[in-house]
């Protein structure tokens, strides 16, 4: 009875339903029957599916969108416009080490299936059903389908439809083709399409220079580049890393010993502070100009612009116009710190709140942010966007001892949670990368340019302080008055008039109605040279010899050597550079000196290629020919020698002492009430112009001079641009000057021929003698009028 029983329970059915073989027929046959119905069904699928799917013509014919890039003549990339960055290799270009990598980790079978591997696929299909988080098994060539004409969106039927695609490609291209286009295509974070591409934006190197502990990293992004981008989580790319490299040794693509060493190596990622060319100014006047021509195509063509610039020209230029600003800035009152947070008490939240903060106030170079964690008359102590404490002292808080007190205005103190600015100093035997310094973003503007004046290559430019802040190009945009760095276009002239370097010229006060002009030193020294008084920058003597010359004489002149003539006054102030310039124009108006006369323009843009490296435009080269002609060739040789004893006597003696060169040529400029600060000049091989000044116009300070403000960053651009060139003095032409009296003279105008006195009269042999005892000479309104001189004049 019991036995009965036991094998009636439903366990004991079971087991008896179990060991009946003919169940497990039925089922083996149930299940062999709806696989063959689902075989038929796909297949069904597949035969009408595969006809629709997309021809594969963009694929066979690769054509990937790739930006404009701009380089500089010695090959450094300026800068690149378009959505996408990408560079593209031939899969033969790309090396083997970051070709095995990629295949470890994303698709170790992919030279011996046909587009898609059924164990991958099978073993995917169990894991998604037998856990709740999805796993794909996709190729390298799914991947490329999904990427080039699916969406990402996880769906079985895409899967279907991507699977079939992966047989197509397959069909049409081969494996080598299939792996290039891939690593080309394929997103890698940061803007980054492919592998060349992401090497420049995480490490600042090309594919070639990465060590297979690099090239594990960026193979680790096709996944999910978001999630393992080294520079916004490096510690998940590092895990990324790992697993790749582990992979690696796996599969044979390195040996144990490279995987150790690969681990151990300690990776450096490219960050805001890495030194990087900065030619933003210079790389938007390229994009502007291939724009014009190509339209919106410009940006997808891979097209490849080479400029004149010279790269280690154009970071001197760069740091030196920097520091020019900073310099001028710390000599100014502290206006405040930029921002205040409230600093939660807890450590997390205060981390927080700091991150915050310093994202919307980002680095700008080496001007950092920070945010003050304590503070007082001796020492704050900061942090910085990357998590690094500072402290400052000393001489870092010179500038800022009023904002330290605590009776310091709330908007002016800086207080714990104070957002700040800190730079480096300069290197000390204490400090070798420099003690920080509080200091604040500049509110001047400047712009440095340099030309070559054989050719019109501009091998320098920087339009700013800072081009994300501030687009203007003032290199090419700002018009602004010369100052005294116009005179020599005066002189030139004058030269012409039978004014000669010997020349004695009274600087005497003179009066013109109500306009009473004075020498930047307040001083009238009497009868001078003309090369005493340019070399002085006497207002008085060039307004004597802007008389003889006449303005309308001069604005034409000055149109000769590049500048506008119709932003010339036309009338006396134009002596003391009262009209208007950019540092462009003056920059290539010197250039006519440096070059023996030839008005030559200013040339950025040398070649345009296109992806293939095809040229597609090249400019015409720049030779001094005589239809170029603005000067003769001894008027350009006797304003150098003027222009000469600027640099060694004058106000421009610096130069030369801190090069350490005989062969510097340049003039200063200011303008009344110290707005425009200018510092113009060459050596043969090389004309630059730096300018100082608001973008609304206000004095930039009573001690501010161009001298002073701007010619440091010219003497440090030329230090580099002329580092093992030898000493080369221009040289007198030929014939057309005499050397008499101990100075140059146009032939012509030698002894009584020439101009040899220029005073309150404007002819006599000797100085009258109430010029000599400092009379003023008057010109009363009827008497300018008569002689077409203004009598109301520009305050500067």
């Amino acid at each position: 009875m019991t036995a009965e029983k036991n094998s009636s329970t439903p366990l004991a059915r079971v087991l008896a339903w179990a060991q009946d073989g003919r169940v497990w027929r039925r089922l083996l046959v149930w299940a062999g029957g709806g696989l063959a119905l689902i075989v038929l069904l796909l297949a069904i699928a597949a035969a009408f599916i595969y006809p629709t799917l997309p021809d594969l013509d963009n694929l066979t014919d690769y054509k990937p969108k790739q930006p404009l890039r701009v380089y500089t003549a010695d090959g450094q990339l300026m800068g690149e416009f378009g959505a996408e960055r990408r560079h593209y290799l031939p899969l033969e270009q790309i090396p083997k080490r970051m070709q095995d990598a990629l295949l470890a980790i994303e698709d170790n079978h992919f030279y011996e299936h046909s587009g898609v591997y059924l164990p991958g696929i099978a073993r995917a299909l169990m894991a998604n059903l037998l856990a709740s988080r999805s796993q794909g098994a996709s190729t390298i060539t799914q991947q490329l389908a999904r990427d080039l004409y699916l969406t990402k969106k996880k769906l079985y039927s895409r899967k279907f439809i991507e699977m079939l695609l992966a047989f197509k490609i397959e069909s049409q291209l081969s494996k080598e083709k299939i792996l290039e286009v891939y690593m080309n295509q394929i997103y890698l974070g940061q803007r980054a399409y492919g592998f060349e591409a992401a090497a420049e934006a995480y490490y600042g190197k090309s594919l070639k220079e990465l060590s297979v502990a690099e090239a594990a990293m960026l193979a680790g992004l096709p996944q999910n580049p978001a999630y393992a981008n080294p520079i916004s989580n490096f510690q998940r790319a590092k895990r990324r890393q790992l697993l790749v490299l582990n992979r690696m040794a796996e599969v044979g693509a390195i040996t144990p010993e490279e995987l150790e060493q690969a681990k151990l190596e300690e990776l450096r990622i490219r960050s805001a502070q890495d030194p990087r060319l900065h030619a933003e100014f210079a790389a938007e006047m390229a994009r502007q100009a291939v724009y014009a021509q190509y339209g919106d195509e410009a940006y997808t063509l891979g097209l490849q612009v080479h400029t004149g610039l010279i790269a280690d020209q154009q970071t001197a230029a760069y740091k030196g116009l920097r520091r020019t600003l900073l310099e001028l800035e710390r000599r100014k009152p502290y206006r405040g710190p930029e921002g205040f947070v409230e600093l939660p008490k807890d450590e997390a939240e205060q981390d927080d709140v700091i991150d915050q903060a310093l994202n919307e106030h980002p680095d700008n170079d080496d001007l950092r942010a920070a945010v003050v964690l304590s503070s007082g008359p001796a020492k704050i102590l900061a942090v910085l966007q990357n998590g690094d404490e500072v402290e400052v002292q000393g001489e870092g808080l010179r500038s800022v001892q009023a904002a330290l007190s605590p009776k310091a205005k709330p908007e002016l103190r800086i207080r714990p949670g104070a957002i700040i600015r800190l730079l480096r100093g300069n290197p000390t035997k204490a400090e070798p990368l420099g003690a920080w310094m509080v200091t604040q973003s500049p509110e001047a503007e400047g712009a440095i340019v340099a030309v070559e004046p054989g050719s019109g290559l501009v091998r320098a430019l920087v339009g700013g302080f800072d081009f994300h802040r501030n687009k203007f190009n003032h290199v090419t945009q700002a018009y602004r008055q010369p100052g005294s760095s116009f005179k020599p276009i005066v002189y030139s002239a004058a030269l012409e008039q039978g004014i000669g370097p010997n020349t004695l010229v009274e600087d005497a006060p003179l009066v013109f109605g109500s306009w009473e002009p004075k020498n930047s030193d307040g001083q009238f020294d009497g009868p001078m040279t003309i090369r005493t008084a340019l070399a002085r920058s006497k207002n008085m003597v060039t307004l004597r010899v802007m008389e003889q010359v006449g303005p309308q004489r001069a604005r034409l002149w000055a149109g000769r050597f590049g500048l506008e003539v119709d932003k010339q006054p036309d009338d006396l102030t134009l002596a003391l550079g009262s009209g208007a310039a950019t540092p462009l124009q003056m920059a290539s108006a010197y250039a006519v000196f440096a070059n023996g006369g030839y008005a030559l323009k200013p040339l950025l843009i040398t070649r345009i290629l296109d992806a293939k490296g095809a040229v597609l435009f090249e400019a015409k080269p720049q030779a001094p020919s005589e239809e170029l002609r603005a000067i003769s060739e001894r008027n350009a040789f006797v304003m150098s020698s003027l222009l000469q004893e600027v640099t060694r006597s004058g106000t421009a003696a610096r130069a030369s002492g801190a090069l350490r060169r005989g062969d510097i040529y340049g003039k200063t400029g200011t303008t009344n009430d110290s707005v425009d600060a200018w510092f113009a000049g060459y050596q043969k091989n090389l004309a630059a112009v730096v300018w100082v000044g608001y973008d609304n116009p206000r004095s930039l300070g009573d001690r501010e001079f161009g001298g002073g403000l701007a010619m440091p960053a010219w003497i440090d651009l030329m230090a580099v641009a002329l580092k093992n060139v030898p000493v080369s003095e221009i040289a007198p032409p030929a014939e057309g000057l005499v050397h008499a009296d101990g100075d140059w003279s146009f032939e012509e105008f030698v002894g009584e021929a020439g101009v040899r006195y220029l005073g309150s009269q404007t002819e006599g042999a000797s100085a009258p003698a109430s010029a000599a005892s400092g009379a003023v000479a008057q010109t009363t309104p009827a008497a300018a009028a008569s002689a077409g001189i203004a009598t109301t004049f520009p305050v500067r």
